[in-house]
Parts: structure tokens; sequence; C-alpha cells
């Protein structure tokens, strides 16, 4: 989170004049570069003069400022637009994910005075003003419960649940007129999908009722932390929880190797359960929705906003996917990938052996009933390999389904915290229960 408070633009035409500010500095942009080229004799493409610093500097910092759909969808394409974004893009986008601007005082007084009243401050118990967490859709502040019990209170801000829509629509024109998302790639198939979830991930009673889901599957596992809601300090908007210890889950690589693999070893079971088990996952890989308790060596869940129900013939396919991939069925791969949802072509083509190639390295740690050892992963570098030459088959390449890709996001981000904790984990043996059930 930025130390730095920024009002939140409230109505459509305020945002959509921050995006429309946002395209003038881009074009801007474009053009001194273009004259300081120019000047140089240079003769740069129009990529190159897009995805320039300063114009990184415009887009992450308008986004930031906007908060809402707008941020959200910047940090939703940083994570799943690897394979067709320019990498530049996906590497400026890369920077929402850590944090947003504050509201200013006037406007958290608003939303609490809506749904507490205007005499919100001698309800609130100790109430923390400036808050500890910032994220796209709201900020996070301590205070004490009604029992005298450490909580927080998320605070939504205010507009951004009715700008959803328009946010959206205005961020990917923007993306297409500016040239910063390719021409060719058609993304509308996602975008309903996308503006559902954030819908969903606005609706903070929505929110609770997934909270109360998790804490009913994994209350009784001492190994996770979990807050507790709190139903007087809960409405659409504000979200009141017990407050859970611990600290930024990266803590863990001051630990020895074995504790590092031990909490990755954690949260890939957990991710296993959630999706074969529960069919309910919290889609979201925002390292800070993670917390770690060195005291205790217990990891904290928190922010279930973004979880998400499947459908158990989508997830028989998945684990019907990763079975064929332990056993080196390629024509099995093939099937599970299209009962996914995904479409591969004709069998024996060029795209369809890129497909599960892709799919036999970002599986890779499946197959060896062994640990393996993510901090020295080939993965990342041969799937954007691979990616590349993806793009190459735009008369084939469509967009993943969009249950596939809300489970790939998460897989990416476990894979990455994986690789930071430079972690050794036997996933072959985690998946083995549902590989023989």
């Amino acid at each position: 989170m930025t130390d730095e408070s920024r009002k939140v633009p409230k109505g459509r035409l305020s945002r959509f004049g921050k995006i429309a500010k946002l395209a003038g500095g881009v074009a801007g942009g474009m053009i001194a570069e273009g004259a300081r080229q120019a000047r140089a004799g240079n003769r740069p493409s129009t990529r190159d003069l897009l995805l320039t610093p300063g114009n990184a500097r415009r887009l992450t910092r308008q986004l930031s400022e906007m908060r809402g759909a707008a941020m959200k969808l910047g940090q939703i394409l940083s994570m799943d637009g690897g394979d067709f974004l320019p990498r530049e893009l996906a590497d400026i986008l890369a920077t929402l994910r850590s944090g947003a601007y504050a509201m200013p005082a006037d406007q958290l007084d608003q939303v609490l005075s809506e749904s507490f009243g205007h005499d919100w401050r001698n309800k609130l118990s100790d109430f923390e003003s400036k808050p500890f967490a910032a994220a796209s859709i709201g900020q996070v502040h301590r205070l004490k419960s009604g029992n005298g019990r450490d909580a927080v209170l998320k605070v939504q801000y205010p507009g951004v649940a009715e700008s959803i829509d328009s946010d959206v629509d205005n961020l990917v024109s923007l993306l297409r007129i500016s040239g910063l998302l390719p021409a060719q790639i058609e993304i509308r198939p996602i975008l309903e999908e996308v503006k559902e979830q954030l819908r969903e991930e606005a609706d903070y009673q929505n929110e609770s009722r997934y909270l109360n889901a998790f804490v009913r599957a994994l209350g009784d596992d001492d190994r996770f932390l979990l807050p507790r809601l709190i139903p007087s300090l809960t409405t659409e908007r504000v979200m009141g929880m017990t407050f859970v210890p611990g600290e930024a889950i990266e803590a863990v690589l001051d630990e020895e190797q074995e504790e590092r693999d031990r909490v990755m070893s954690l949260l890939i079971e957990l991710f296993l359960v959630e999706l074969f088990d529960l069919r309910l996952v919290q889609t979201d890989p925002n390292f800070a929705n993670y917390r770690y308790n060195v005291d205790t060596g217990q990891v904290a869940l928190l922010d279930f906003g973004a979880s998400r129900r499947f459908k158990a013939a989508f997830t028989r396919g998945y684990l019907d996917l990763l079975k064929a991939r332990v056993e080196g069925d390629r024509p099995g791969m093939a099937a599970a990938a299209e009962q996914v949802g995904y479409s591969l072509g004709e069998p024996g083509t060029r795209y369809q052996t890129l497909v599960l190639d892709f799919f036999d390295i970002i599986l890779e740690p499946v197959v060896e009933d062994a640990p393996y050892d993510f901090g020295n992963s080939p993965i990342a570098r041969i799937a954007a390999e691979l990616g590349g030459e993806m793009q190459y088959f735009k008369d084939f390449w469509e967009i993943p389904p969009i249950d596939a890709a809300y489970i790939h996001r998460k897989i990416a981000g476990l894979f990455l915290l994986a690789s930071r904790l430079g972690a050794r984990v036997n996933v072959n043996a985690l998946l083995k229960p549902w590989l023989e059930d």
C-alpha cells in the first residue's frame, strides 16, 4: 500500500475522464518519445513508442488512483495475459498487484456513515483511521469488536461497484485504441465473466458467505488460521472480521529449507482440496492473501471475495488431465483438455502438439514421486517460449475457458510463490490420493 491518499473518482463521467486523461497522456508520451528518437536518427516502432517508462508510469499511476474494476482488470491481465499480451505490458500491469492508494478521510467518513450512521465513531471501538492495507476494491482498518477482541474492517471504495461495467469497457477500449492490446486478440468472451466476478468481489455479503464456507471446511484444521465473520459489522460495502495475526508469507524465506518446503506443500495441498473436494477455490493469486505465523507455523488465509465454484464435470476433466500427464498419455491429455473446454484442433497438427507441449511443461511437477525443485525450475522460461510460438497460430488460438483461466491464474500464483521460497515439494505424493480414488 502506498502511504499517499488519493480521492476515488466516483461517477461514471469522472472515471471516464480519468481514462480519457490516461489516453491523452499515453498519446502525448508517444509523440514526445517519437520526436526524441527522430532527433537521434532512430525510427522506432509504434510498440517501442507505446511501451516507454513514462507511459508505464502513467498507466499504473492512473489505474492505482482509479482503483476498482480498472485496477482489478489490470491485475487480471498481468496474470492471465502472458501468452498474448506484450511481455512489457504484462510486466507494467504486474506492478498493480502491490497495492493501491488509500482514500482520504472525507470519503472514508462517507462510506462508514452510509453503513453505520453519522455517529459511526461511537459504534466502532478503537477504530484506526489509517488503513494498514489497501487493494483494488477496498482498504482494511484495525479496531476492536464488541467483546473487545482485535478485529478488522474492510471498507469498500465509493463508486467502484457501480462502475464495474464502464470501467472494464473503457479500459479495454483504451488498450485497443492505443495498441497496447493487440488487435487480433478477441477477449470479449472473457469480459462478461470478468465483470460478473468483479461484481461478486464487490458484494461483501457474498464474500461473507464464502468466508463462512471455508471456515466450515477448514476451521478444524489447526494448520490454518481463518478470520471469523462479525455479522454486526458487515454490510454489502463493509465487512467486519476477527483479526488474524501473522506476517507476510514471504517471511517463510527466513526459515530453514524444511519449513519452506512444509509451508509450500501445505498451500499446494490446500489448492487440491479446494479444487477436487470442495469445488470452491479462492482464485486470487496475490501473495497478500496468505500470512505466516512465525510462532506457530500456521498459515493464515485472507480475502475470499475472488472465490469461485466449479462444476463437477470441470474438476473431473482437470483431474483426468493430471492423471494422463502422470501416465504420459498424450491422447488422454488431449481428450481431458477438450473436456475442460480447450479447443485443440485436429490430432497431429502442429498447434495441438504445441498445446500438449505446454501442458507437459506446466504439469511437470506432478510427474515424479519425488520433491520438485521450484527454485531451479525451467517451467516459466519454456512456457513463455511455447506461448510465443502459439501466437503464430492466430486462426486456431482462443482465449482459454474462463474456469480454466481462473485455475491457471491460481496455479501461476502458487508457482511464483514456490519459486520465491525456493521450495522443494513432492507434488505427485500430494496428488496421489485423488488419482487413486
